[in-house]
């Protein structure tokens, strides 16, 4: 459906950034605001991050033909 558009790297990167930031939700300062960490992981996840769509920015590697 969405092609890829985030590289191994990034999508590790914004992973481990969403799971930190989600977990302030549940420990340390318990904000709500800490659900935005939802944001990172799910585009890190699925691969496919909306606003690089827009722009045309890709980071994902691609093969050479």
């Amino acid at each position: 459906m969405f092609q890829r558009n985030i590289g191994s790297t990034e999508r590790l990167i914004r992973i481990v950034a969403g799971l930190a930031i989600t977990a302030l939700a549940f420990v340390g300062p318990k904000s709500s605001w800490a659900l935005l960490g939802l944001v990172p992981l799910a585009t890190g996840l699925i691969g496919w991050c909306p606003p690089y769509a827009i722009f045309g920015i890709n980071t994902c590697k691609t093969p050479k033909a």
